[in-house]
């Protein structure tokens, strides 16, 4: 029988650097075109799980391929923080978090190469330290938080800001690592 080959159902250039540190090489990425606005009233948790699932079923998916999605979104209690797409926005998302936890959700989707999708959800609660204005205005110069969910990213500068992580690092980058090689080997991906 052979090897199914892996599709990535995203755009994100993490996602497929973590995939790498566990071997992973994808053989195509393709970037789903979804429509990501929350539905009224939806929760942190179910709105990211819907975005998994809803990016791996907008890949097509040949025979013998495996496709892999995964979507994280920040949330301060039932509110989902939008991306910072803007200096103005990463500037309220940096204000709102400073000194307080909120929550990476990442949850990740998987479709075997005969079609059944399995699903993994991973919450991970992060603390910033209170940022002072300087601390703020130096980060957002930075640009590295620009266009991130939550307007940092843990895996450069802000990680230095952060008091606690408690959960998958991982995660919070883009793509739980243990629950996704759990998911792909339940697929039949061989991995190590």
């Amino acid at each position: 029988m052979a090897t199914p080959a892996l599709v990535l159902a995203s755009s994100s250039p993490r996602r497929r650097d973590l995939l790498a540190r566990i071997g992973v090489e994808p053989a195509r990425i393709a970037s789903p075109d979804i429509d990501e606005s929350p539905l009224k009233g939806e929760l942190p948790r179910a709105y990211a799980l819907r975005l998994a699932q809803a990016k791996a079923a907008a890949v097509a998916r040949a025979p013998g391929e495996i496709v892999l999605a995964g979507d994280t979104t920040v949330a301060v209690g039932r509110r989902i923080l939008p991306p910072a797409d803007t200096v103005e926005i990463q500037r309220d998302l940096l204000n709102l978090i400073s000194g307080r936890r909120h929550r990476c959700i990442s949850a990740v989707c998987v479709i075997d190469a005969v079609g059944k999708a399995r699903t993994r959800v991973v919450e991970t609660v992060v603390i910033f330290k209170r940022l002072s204005d300087d601390e703020r205005e130096a980060y957002i110069a930075s640009g590295e938080g620009l266009g991130k969910a939550g307007g940092y990213a843990i895996q450069g500068r802000a990680e230095a800001l952060i008091r606690q992580v408690a959960g998958s690092h991982s995660g919070v980058i883009g793509l739980p690592l243990f629950e996704t090689r759990a998911l792909l080997r339940a697929a039949g991906y061989p991995l190590g």
